[in-house]
C-alpha cells in the first residue's frame, strides 16, 4: 500500500513535464524522418492525449468526474468541428482575404519576428505574446454580457476531463484565433516554431482541463495548469473570475487574478443554471438566449 501511494505521489509530480517533453521529442523525431510538420505535430498531440486519458484512470483527481459516453460524444464533436476543422477554414479564409490584401503592399512584416533565436526561445516568446493578447479577451468574456453568452458554453460542464478543453462556441474560437494565431501568421513565424507552439498549447490544455491528480508546485506561478484552472470553472463567480491564463499564468500574477487556495478542493463546477443545454446543437444556439446561464434550475436538477 505504501509503495502504491509513493508511486502515485511520484506520478502526480512527473506526468505533466514528462508528457510535455515527450510530445516535443516525438514531434522532433518525426520531423527528422521527413514527415511533414502537420502530421508530425498531430501525431505527438494524439499520443499525448492517449497518455492523459490513461492517467485520468490511474490517478484521477475526482472519480465522479469520469465522463459518460454522452459527454465524450459531445466533446469529441466540439474537438473535431471547433478545434480541428474550424482553424483550418479560418486559415484558408485568412490566406484568401487579409494576406491577399497585404501582399501587394509589400510590408516588411516578416522582419518583425526574431527568426534567428533558437526554437525554444521563439516558442516561449510566442506564449508570452499570445497570453498578453488572450488575457484581456478572457477577462472581457467574463465581464461583458454578449461575450459571456458565448463563453458560457465553455463553462457549462459540471465536471472536467481532458476532452472538454475543446468545448468552445465557434464564434468565440474565431475571436481567439484572431489573437493567438493570426498575428504570428502575419509576421511570418516559422512553421516549426508554430508547430511546437501548438503542441504545447494542446498538451497543456489537455492537462489544464484534465481529471488527473497532478501537482505543479512552483510551476503554478508560471503555467496555467489544472490546480489553478479548476477554480476558474467553479460555479461560484468569485472563484471563476480568477486564473484567466490560457497557457501561462503570468498576467494573472501581474493583475492580481491569480487564485489557489491551499488544502481546499474546488466545489461544484459549471453554471448557475443546471439545466443549461450540454449537447452540441443546443450549445450552438444557447448564446441567443440572454441570461440562459443564470436561469434557476428546474425542480430535480
Amino acid at each position: 500500500m505504501r509503495l502504491i501511494q509513493s508511486t502515485r505521489s511520484i506520478a502526480s509530480w512527473t506526468v505533466y513535464p514528462a508528457t510535455v517533453v515527450g510530445a516535443f521529442v516525438i514531434t522532433a523525431a518525426l520531423l527528422s524522418t521527413g514527415l511533414p510538420i502537420l502530421p508530425a505535430s498531430y501525431a505527438a498531440v494524439v499520443i499525448a492525449a492517449g497518455a492523459v486519458t490513461l492517467f485520468e484512470f490511474v490517478i484521477p483527481y475526482d472519480k465522479a468526474w469520469q465522463p459518460l459516453w454522452t459527454d465524450v460524444k459531445n466533446d469529441l464533436l466540439f474537438m473535431v468541428a471547433v478545434q480541428m476543422v474550424l482553424p483550418q477554414l479560418l486559415g484558408l479564409l485568412l490566406a484568401l482575404t487579409l494576406l491577399g490584401y497585404l501582399e501587394p503592399l509589400d510590408l516588411p512584416l516578416s522582419d518583425l519576428w526574431p527568426r534567428t533565436l533558437p526554437l525554444f526561445f521563439q516558442v516561449a516568446l510566442m506564449l508570452v505574446v499570445a497570453e498578453l493578447l488572450r488575457y484581456p479577451l478572457h477577462v472581457a468574456a467574463h465581464n461583458t454580457k454578449i461575450l459571456w453568452r458565448l463563453h458560457a458554453v465553455h463553462h457549462s460542464p459540471k465536471k472536467l476531463y481532458w476532452l472538454n478543453v475543446g468545448r468552445f462556441h465557434p464564434v468565440e474560437k474565431a475571436l481567439q484565433y484572431s489573437l493567438d494565431t493570426v498575428p504570428f501568421i502575419l509576421i511570418g513565424v516559422g512553421a516549426e516554431a508554430v508547430a511546437l507552439y501548438f503542441v504545447f498549447y494542446a498538451v497543456n490544455g489537455f492537462y489544464q482541463h484534465s481529471n488527473v491528480d497532478v501537482r505543479y508546485g512552483l510551476l503554478n506561478y508560471l503555467v496555467s495548469g489544472p490546480e489553478l484552472h479548476r477554480w476558474h470553472h467553479s460555479k461560484l463567480v468569485d472563484e471563476s473570475n480568477r486564473n484567466y491564463g490560457n497557457n501561462l499564468i503570468v498576467w494573472d500574477l501581474v493583475f492580481g487574478t491569480w487564485f489557489l487556495p491551499r488544502s481546499v478542493r474546488v466545489g461544484d463546477l459549471g453554471l448557475k443554471n443546471r439545466d443549461y443545454p450540454l449537447d452540441f446543437l443546443g450549445q450552438m444556439t444557447a448564446p441567443l438566449t440572454p441570461g440562459l446561464d443564470k436561469k434557476p434550475p428546474s425542480k430535480g436538477s
